[in-house]
């Protein structure tokens, strides 16, 4: 599904990514873990082509990114803090991002039960709390059933209830072999959604792999424990 190679970013003299190569499944649940300033959302900018590598490739269901826009059709991606224009209502936002597609939005109606969003819509957006319009961008990001599905700290601001069905939702995209790409700072939602773990530092992918060899090559049975381990180790 993705395939980065040898990704190399600089802004300036500050070294944002170096040497990045990753490799991530169709239809699996990778959560992106660092500190701040590690680099996760440089690499998310260049998934998303809003950011030129300096050097190295990403390749795409096959295809290098190049400067072309048509791929980022098959993505969804929900940033962390959802921004939209005040004056316009989520019903009017969801038409205008209807209206630049051609295709359906297949899952936007169940989107909007899941996230029980019928009655919200219909407000301005300055009237809605963080969570409903974290909701709203869960609705945009996935109406289009994309084959790629980017979540920028998905759960922050979510209630309970809200939460839960993220997880669900998250776990019919990987059912039906899409692929889910999750940046959070919160261990217990990471070990309860994602099959594997990216832990980058200072711009360098210090770990890639499943949990379970995160938690074997570090001797620790929680996942945050585990983490906070290995930054340790890093550190010192």
């Amino acid at each position: 599904m993705i395939e980065i190679t040898n990704l190399h970013k600089r802004f300036g003299k500050f070294v944002a990514l170096h040497d990045v190569s990753l490799s991530i499944k169709r239809g699996s649940v990778t959560g992106i873990i660092g500190p701040n300033g590690s680099g996760k959302s440089t690499l998310i900018k260049c998934l998303l082509g809003l950011v030129n590598p300096t050097s190295g490739t990403i390749t795409v269901n096959g295809s290098v990114l190049d400067g072309a826009c048509d791929y980022r059709q098959s993505i969804g991606y929900v940033p962390q803090i959802a921004r939209f224009p005040q004056d316009l209502t989520g019903n009017e936002i969801i038409d205008i991002v209807k209206g630049l597609r051609k295709e359906p939005a297949t899952l936007e109606r169940e989107l909007v039960e899941r996230f029980d969003l019928r009655h919200e819509l219909a407000k301005r957006t300055r009237a809605l709390s963080g969570g409903t319009r974290q909701k709203l961008s869960m609705v945009l990001a996935g109406m289009y059933d994309p084959e790629l599905l980017i979540l920028d700290e998905p759960t922050a601001g979510l209630d309970p209830v809200s939460n839960i069905r993220l997880k669900q939702f998250i776990g019919d995209h990987r059912n039906q072999k899409r692929t889910v790409l999750i940046t959070t700072h919160i261990m217990s939602d990471l070990e309860e959604m994602v099959d594997e773990v990216v832990i980058i530092i200072d711009g360098r992918i210090r770990f890639a792999g499943a949990i379970r060899e995160l938690k074997l090559q570090t001797g620790e049975l929680r996942l945050e424990v585990a983490v906070a381990r290995l930054l340790e180790r890093e550190a010192a």
